[in-house]
């Protein structure tokens, strides 16, 4: 049998139509690995909803519930506030080496953890109030010693000038000051920092599997790697992206509220990171990151001014996470509190 020859007009033809053909299958399997991505995502979601069932209540504050953790007995009872990101599992085991000795409540501000989504603005006058009303409706009475870290620092400092007459301490550890955002913006746009990753990145890599499957990739240096497991498969909802950027969007309201606060007598330890925070992992030149720490040393120092009882205390082998760095440091102080 004699075949035609194929002329070079024929070819080229031939040559395109497969490679249509191979960038068609190429798109197919892409979209196929995103989909299972999503529907792996989707079951190992649903099964770590039955495998990490919340540890406390949840407590009706008014259109959404607030999940509260209670451990130990006794007065004063201490109140944990978490900074911005973290949740009522960023404590590790502090509240239970507290709850040898005294009652302890960790919780979940709104949209964090296993609580739900909330129903109004997150200002910290609004996060104060739903604390205190979830307080209320789980028959937790004070007097309270407030203990809040990073921006929890400032919901505490608020939360005791609201409820004055049911606090009798407060601990802030590395506790963002009153001045931070007015004094720092102007450095770090100088700086053209980026800020953190977009909303709808984080929902995405969520939604996708991607936290699940390249955890160990994409989280380093932001998430411990003892705490991974229970970030992927309790934190890192869409809820909690979304009210992590909604509480720091509206932070600088915080500010204001607490800004030259006075505090009469009240007990109030300040602990301190004694270790510099790492500013060029954040693309931040060595003088602007000596600047941004000068302003926050100062602002721990002024803190100090909140009070005619307050006492600083230097957290020499901590970074900002003192929490994790010298937990028994946190607890060590805040028995000297109720020692008093």
């Amino acid at each position: 049998m004699n075949l035609t020859p194929l002329t070079t007009t024929s070819k080229k033809a031939i040559g395109r139509k497969r490679w249509k053909k191979l960038a068609l299958l190429t798109s197919a399997a892409f979209l196929l690995l995103i989909g299972s991505g999503f529907i792996y995502e989707w079951i190992a979601s649903e099964q770590a909803g039955k495998k990490y069932a919340p540890p406390g209540q949840l407590v009706d504050v008014g259109g959404h519930k607030l999940h509260i953790n209670m451990a130990g007995s006794g007065s004063p009872t201490i109140l944990l506030e978490a900074g911005s990101g973290e949740t009522s599992l960023s404590w590790r085991d502090i509240p239970e080496q507290l709850a040898s000795f005294a009652t302890v409540v960790s919780y979940d501000r709104a949209g964090y953890a296993w609580s739900e989504t909330a129903t109004k603005v997150r200002t910290g006058e609004q996060i104060v109030e739903e604390l205190h009303t979830a307080l209320d409706e789980a028959g937790i009475s004070g007097p309270y010693l407030m203990v809040g870290h990073s921006l929890g620092g400032m919901y505490a400092r608020l939360f005791a000038e609201t409820y004055a007459d049911e606090v009798s301490g407060l601990v802030l550890i590395d506790a963002r000051p009153e001045n931070d955002e007015r004094e720092t913006l102007p450095i770090l746009e100088q700086e053209n920092f980026g800020g953190n990753p977009p909303v709808w990145m984080l929902k995405l890599l969520k939604s996708s599997g991607a936290f699940r499957l390249f955890g160990d990739f994409l989280l380093e240096g932001l998430v411990a790697p003892e705490d991974r497991q229970l970030f992927i498969n309790v934190i890192a909802t869409p809820r909690y992206f979304e009210a992590k950027e909604a509480e720091a969007e509206l932070a600088y309201l915080t500010e204001d509220a607490i800004r030259g606060q006075q505090l009469g007598n009240l007990p109030v330890k300040i602990i301190a990171r004694g270790v510099p925070q790492d500013y060029a992992s954040f693309g931040i030149s060595e003088d602007g990151g000596k600047k941004l720490e000068d302003i926050w040393q100062a602002g721990q120092r002024e803190m100090l001014n909140i009070s005619s009882d307050s006492e600083l205390i230097i957290a020499e082998k901590s970074g900002h996470m003192v929490i994790h760095d010298e937990p028994e440091l946190i607890v060590q102080t805040i028995r000297s509190m109720l020692s008093r």
